[in-house]
């Protein structure tokens, strides 16, 4: 990310962020990183309360640890909201940012990153533990929302997607004048067209992908929702494409399914990846037929790596992709996902143009804006003069 060179001109103010876990691995985690580190940057004085933080020491961002347990999430949630809402009380300095529903005391700002009124998750796991789990786990989300989002009486409810400003909206219609969108925002640096090329090389050999072989991109967990079944079914109709998956699910089963359809050969496993960024840098296109999503952060820094984007048109995509232009937007039909494969295959000058496009597009949405907006917005909460 990209530091202004400057302090701003009047006097920065102490911000306090509330997070279950900051890092690089995680869109939301990401985000959270990228936001801190602005705010450093423009001089604000940071308080981070979380369970991790996972930023470099020089950074100055003073760091409180709520020691609570990261799973199961049926305990790890009650768990945050008791101890979190002490550390909250203990440590909270300046404005107050909790993501999400994660504390009980009032703030300044809840940042939304999923409205869990919308309904259940799909199970990345089959079995019937984890779908329990999963089943439970919602119940106390939507609990929680409902909970904390009124009782937090915060100033404002960030959304990081106009979609999702709407989904509050609508299940919170008391707190809707309260409802803003700042977009997350993505390292236009780090995540563009060649600036990853060695490691990308060295990727594409390790994987054992030919100079000339087509690959598309999937990044990301929870593969049910996110759509990698019709993903792997529709290679049985792009023969020329390898599908390279980065994230975490229930492997063996998506393998017994590219067994099945004979195109095993043609996917490979990366498994988590903490940079992803030379994963976009070896692909040809980036896939995502997700039934749904709050941003889609990972088709950002797609766009923003010149890669043509087929993804499903869920918040967030539908802020960035025009159909045709810049991508295509899709559905889970594997063989119409095919279909615009092969149309890629054929013509090489309609993926550099769509890639091309794509990272024009993806440049209204920089992490300098998002830091930017919330720096305005923490200014204007604490009647900074000017704001």
């Amino acid at each position: 990310m990209r530091r202004p060179e400057q302090a701003p001109p009047h006097p920065a103010v102490e911000v306090t962020v509330v997070a279950h876990d900051i890092g690089s691995v995680g869109g939301m985690e990401r985000q959270l990183s990228e936001l801190l580190l602005g705010l450093r940057a423009l001089g604000h004085p940071v308080t981070v309360i979380a369970r991790t933080c996972e930023l470099p020491s020089e950074a100055g961002i003073v760091f409180h640890r709520v020691r609570a347990p990261g799973r199961p999430f049926v305990l790890a949630y009650p768990w945050f909201l008791l101890a979190g809402s002490l550390a909250v009380r203990r440590w909270r300095r300046g404005v107050v940012q909790a993501t999400g529903a994660i504390v009980l005391n009032r703030v300044d700002v809840v940042a939304v990153h999923y409205c869990h009124q919308v309904g259940p998750v799909n199970p990345s796991r089959s079995t019937r533990l984890f779908r329990g789990q999963v089943k439970a786990a919602g119940v106390l989300k939507r609990l929680g929302e409902r909970l904390c989002f009124r009782s937090a009486h915060a100033a404002a409810l960030v959304c990081v997607s106009d979609g999702v400003a709407e989904e509050v909206r609508t299940y919170f219609p008391d707190l809707a004048t309260r409802v803003v969108t700042i977009y997350n925002g993505i390292d236009t640096d780090a995540f563009a067209p060649g600036a990853r090329r060695e490691q990308a090389l060295e990727l594409r050999a390790s994987l054992q992908l030919g100079e000339r072989q087509l690959v598309a991109a999937f990044v990301g967990s929870e593969w049910g929702r996110k759509g990698l079944a019709p993903a792997i079914e529709a290679l049985a109709s792009a023969p020329r494409w390898t599908l390279v998956v980065a994230g975490a699910g229930e492997r063996a089963r998506y393998q017994a399914l590219a067994e099945t359809l004979g195109v095993e050969r043609r996917v490979r496993w990366l498994g988590v990846v903490a940079d992803v960024a030379p994963v976009y840098q070896a692909a040809d296109a980036f896939l995502l037929p997700s039934s749904y999503e709050t941003f889609s952060l990972v088709t950002f820094e797609a766009a923003a790596s010149g890669l043509p984007i087929l993804a499903a048109p869920v918040n967030g995509v539908r802020e960035l992709i025009e159909d045709g232009r810049n991508g295509f937007l899709i559905d889970r039909d594997p063989h119409g996902i095919a279909t615009r494969l092969e149309l890629l295959a054929d013509d090489p000058r309609l993926r550099e143009r769509l890639g091309r496009e794509a990272r024009a597009s993806a440049l209204r949405f920089s992490s300098q804006r998002m830091v930017a907006e919330h720096h305005e917005l923490y200014r204007r909460l604490a009647g900074a003069p000017g704001s």
